[in-house]
């Protein structure tokens, strides 16, 4: 090949001990301290073998074959480029001539197989082998020995490992305590002591039928989405202020917050769920929820007077990823902003194509206005639009009229003012200046001036007319600007560029995204975004969703650590049972109401929370699920129970 490239010039040919008498003599003296060996190295960049060199560093390939002038490496060394190397001084112009010379013959090297790039991740493979990125299955239930207590799966899966362990279940809870168990764990609120004496004393005979009767009355219950939409805005990071110095109020960001009690009081399905979030401005049929899911991109944390913007704008996108990733797919893709993650197969680029997904959406404001043109959509009524559009017209209409009463006395005032000032309303601050013209006018076209002045003043802050606006993402691009691989995650140290894509270790195909139109609102992107999350070929959303079902029904998940499914995470006690709820969820609908149903029926959610000493000398973490374990109850339900009890809720 080398051979094929000095025929047309391209590269040059040299002696074959060349590398080893010239260039490597040089590497050791000046380079292979800092990109060589076994230790960490700088840049990302490892020069002790051929495709280390190729493949490069944090800035992309070191070396351009087809290009060899214009390599980095080489700009580095003629200190032309952003970066200089060595840092402690050029080399003398011999040793740069005698690298220039290898990078112009093509990179000929001893041993070309010598090391591994130390800024590559762990190979994909070894990724693929990992247990959250397998493709869902539906596993067969276990057989047990005492199958009397197996009411459905769910027991089968936690009984079959009990039984392993020469373990039994707990008995079920009283009565009493499992009403106040479950009503608590699906409303926040307690019983009655009506509700108590029903359920206890209900004609119907048969507990299990009894059971299902209460859950769903539950389930139905105006409250069950006020506790669940909680569990969901904690996870979300939902906020009522920006944080930082003001911390000031985000606006209408309360739509948000009702739109997901709705949900979950509307057992919304959880595809539909996710895809308003992500992309509910880009879907025609989603209508005002749509809008107002998209708020999701708003409840971070806001700076409104960054030191630097550029900075701010990416600390944004970090927050989006972050958020997204952990809260759908249980990855912490934002590992990755700075270098490749440190235990999970996700390159830096994963980090960055997932960054490409949200660059239509503009940051929360360009100022300090928290009613900035990029946050609110007006989703108001079309009749009710009309009505307050026409109310707008004729109060501009009467401040126009003032203004031109008010125009000939300032115009007067003004010329008998300084030409400074005079100067400052041809620079265009007469705002400024007309504040002072009661100073310059007689008694009577004083009097006039300050009662004109007045009524312009109660029309300014007279109330606007009532309009219905959402904190949403506005104003998106439809053609958003390339996204780089960020240095260092430094926003002003651009590397490669990337498009949109997925995490390669779920092995997805890149997206199809088709060009906006000229006249599109956003780019589409999201969409895409979340048409993937949601399909079948990702086996981690109906997996991480299903565990924090789980998780919020019994204190702790199968997978402990909710929000990580990766290897800094826990492993999940019981896979089988992880995948047979995953399958369970898709199978009804992505109904979250019908995920409750298959766990509070189940004989597992049914024990008593007491002591069983063999229990917990085996098992005294509950890991196997022996009893349910007991837990306390939130702030909210303290205050809530007393409200309720005292009939103040």
């Amino acid at each position: 090949m080398n051979a094929l490239f000095a025929l047309f010039g391209l590269l040059v040919a040299e002696p074959p001990d060349f590398y080893d008498k010239e260039v490597m003599p040089v590497l050791q003296a000046h380079c292979l301290k800092c990109h060589g060996g076994e230790a960490k190295i700088k840049g990302g960049l490892r020069l002790t073998s051929r495709a280390d060199v190729l493949t490069g560093g944090d800035s992309g390939p070191a070396v351009s074959l087809q290009k060899p002038d214009e390599s980095l490496l080489l700009h580095a060394l003629q200190y032309t480029g952003d970066v200089k190397m060595p840092p402690s001084g050029k080399l003398a112009q011999k040793d740069i001539d005698v690298l220039t010379r290898w990078v112009k013959a093509g990179l000929p090297m001893t041993d070309t197989a010598t090391s591994k790039p130390a800024h590559a991740p762990k190979p994909i493979a070894d990724g693929k082998d990992y247990w959250a990125y397998q493709p869902l299955k539906r596993p067969t239930p276990p057989a047990v020995k005492n199958s009397a207590w197996v009411r459905n799966p769910i027991d089968s899966f936690i009984l079959a490992k009990l039984e392993a362990k020469g373990l039994s279940p707990n008995p079920p809870a009283d009565l009493v305590a499992f009403m106040r168990r479950i009503t608590y764990d699906l409303t926040g609120l307690p019983p009655t002591p009506e509700e108590i004496d029903a359920f206890v004393n209900s004609p119907v005979a048969n507990v299990n039928a009894r059971i299902e009767l209460l859950v769903d009355r539950l389930l139905a219950s105006p409250h069950y989405g006020e506790r669940w939409g909680r569990h969901w805005l904690d996870v979300v990071r939902y906020a009522e202020t920006n944080g930082y110095e003001r911390d000031g109020p985000k606006p209408f960001v309360w739509r948000y917050r009702d739109y997901v009690i709705r949900s979950f009081n509307s057992d919304k399905p959880y595809d539909r769920f996710i895809r308003e979030q992500l992309a509910g401005d880009e879907l025609p049929e989603a209508g005002n929820d749509g809008i107002i899911a998209t708020g999701y991109y708003r409840l971070g944390l806001w700076d409104d007077e960054p030191v630097d913007p550029q900075q701010a704008l990416f600390d944004g996108y970090d927050d989006i990823v972050a958020t997204t990733g952990q809260v759908f797919l249980g990855m912490t893709l934002n590992c990755c902003r700075c270098h490749d993650h440190k235990i999970d197969p996700l390159p830096q680029s994963d980090y960055y194509r997932m960054v490409a997904f949200f660059r239509d959406i503009r940051p929360f404001s360009d100022n300090r206005d928290v009613r900035s043109k990029f946050n609110l959509t007006d989703i108001s009524p079309p009749e009710q639009r009309k009505l307050y559009e026409a109310e707008l017209a004729e109060r501009q209409a009467q401040r126009d009229e003032l203004r031109q009463e008010m125009k000939p006395l300032e115009d007067a005032a003004i010329g008998k003012m300084t030409p400074a000032d005079q100067l400052k309303v041809q620079d265009g601050k007469r705002e400024e200046v007309v504040k002072k013209v009661p100073e310059f006018l007689e008694a009577d076209a004083k009097e006039q001036y300050v009662k004109l002045r007045k009524k312009l003043d109660e029309l300014r802050k007279k109330p606007e007319p009532h309009r219905e606006l959402a904190l949403s993402v506005n104003n998106c691009m439809a053609r958003p600007p390339a996204t780089h691989v960020l240095i260092r995650g430094n926003p002003h140290a651009n590397a490669a560029v990337v498009t949109p894509g997925f995490p390669k270790v779920l092995n997805a195909p890149d997206p199809t995204i088709v060009e906006a139109a000229t006249d599109a609102k956003t780019s589409g992107r999201r969409t895409a975004l979340a048409d993937w999350i949601i399909s079948p070929g990702n086996p981690l959303t109906a997996r991480v969703m299903a565990n924090r079902i789980w998780h919020w029904h019994f204190g702790r998940g199968i997978v402990a650590s909710t929000n990580d499914f990766g290897k800094f995470g826990d492993k999940p006690t019981h896979p089988e049972l992880l995948d047979w709820l995953a399958t369970e969820f898709v199978r009804q609908g992505w109904s979250v109401k019908q995920m409750h149903k298959s766990i509070l029926i189940s004989n597992t959610y049914r024990m008593s929370s007491r002591g069983n000493e063999a229990a917990l000398k085996a098992d005294p973490a509950d890991h196997l699920f022996w009893r349910f374990p007991m837990r306390r109850l939130s702030a909210e339900e303290v205050r809530d129970s007393i409200l309720s009890v005292s009939g103040q809720l």
